[in-house]
């Protein structure tokens, strides 16, 4: 499978991303040179070898994999927050838009 500059042109607009011919030819390049990798990849033998849910290990984590243990904290109050805010609209931040779609 290669990615075409019609795949490109369709990303970019999904991301609202504004490419120029430079990047949008370099960004078809690198993204076919991944999908040429993962192909070779592909035709390693992995026979034997064990599936893996993460790459990290749990020498320096605890049991479940985490580098911390989650740990219930009080969060700031509502009424601090919106104290702080520049803009509000009594409950919410207000904030300029930003996307134009």
């Amino acid at each position: 499978m290669k990615v075409t500059e019609k795949d490109v042109s369709y990303v970019a607009d999904l991301a609202n991303l504004e490419l120029t011919d430079k990047e949008r030819q370099r960004m078809l390049k690198d993204l076919n040179s991944i999908l040429d990798y993962v192909d070779r990849l592909n035709e390693l033998d992995t026979t034997g070898v064990p599936a893996m849910a993460q790459v990290s290990g749990t020498s320096s984590t605890n049991q479940t994999g985490t580098l911390r243990d989650d740990v219930l904290r009080l969060c700031l109050p509502h009424s601090d927050a919106m104290k702080n805010a520049p803009q509000t609209d009594g409950d919410f931040f207000k904030v300029p838009k930003v996307i134009e779609k």
